[in-house]
């Protein structure tokens, strides 16, 4: 049974200008994104420090997009709570932070928002086929998370395809997620691969104008 689902470019704001987050939010917002990950890194789960629920709390009262919000932390269940209370749609956590992910999606799910689990270059794509029933959302992470304009790591795309037939096969309606290195090229193969929702960063808010890169990226996905 295959699930039909909408495919969409997801604007990465760890590439934005954060001196004006929420005017680049906006602005993409505009141009049709229905909604944008913000990377949350705690410089020791990766090696590289964002933002924290302060920063989460102050884009919801300027922008009404859809908040997805990826954290790459250690200790995701301590400070899901506060993420969930300053605005996020979605908190995706890494299976490789969570000591029991049947455990945390429970507890994402009673905060009242949607719930995603991320996994590393190394992890195996087996290991979310019993959680996929519980999830909105399914990360496989195609470069290694820590950094932004990174080198899209094609060999990831046999999870993809993996976690694809697993959900067609179940009718499950979660969203399989690509983040890392997406752009023209790439997000057309991860599209191909079964990804319904792409990450897209330096592609986006690296470009001159990036209203029109999340176009002619979204363009192609569809």
């Amino acid at each position: 049974m295959t699930v039909s689902l909408k495919r969409r470019i997801v604007p990465s704001a760890l590439s934005a200008n954060f001196a004006q987050l929420s005017r680049d939010i906006n602005l993409i917002q505009k141009a049709g994104a229905e909604s944008v990950q913000i990377d949350v890194m705690d410089g020791h789960f990766v090696p590289n420090i964002t933002v924290g629920p302060v920063v989460i709390e102050a884009l919801r009262k300027e922008t009404s997009i859809f908040l997805d919000v990826h954290l790459m932390i250690e200790n995701p269940l301590k400070y899901v709570e506060v993420f969930a209370r300053a605005g996020s749609n979605l908190l995706t956590l890494h299976f490789e932070a969570c000591s029991n992910a049947k455990e945390a999606i429970q507890v994402v799910k009673k905060l009242g928002v949607q719930v995603g689990m991320a996994i590393r270059p190394k992890t195996q794509a087996d290991v979310l086929f019993p959680l996929l029933d519980q999830l909105d959302y399914a990360l496989v992470m195609t470069v290694e998370p820590g950094f932004g304009g990174q080198v899209f790591m094609p060999e990831m795309l046999e999870k993809v395809k993996a976690l694809r037939a697993r959900l067609d096969k179940s009718g499950k309606p979660c969203e399989l997620q690509v983040d890392g290195g997406i752009n023209l090229k790439t997000a057309r193969s991860s599209a191909e691969a079964g990804a319904t929702s792409l990450v897209a960063g330096s592609a986006v808010f690296g470009a001159k104008d990036p209203a029109q890169a999340f176009k002619e990226i979204q363009k192609l996905v569809q």
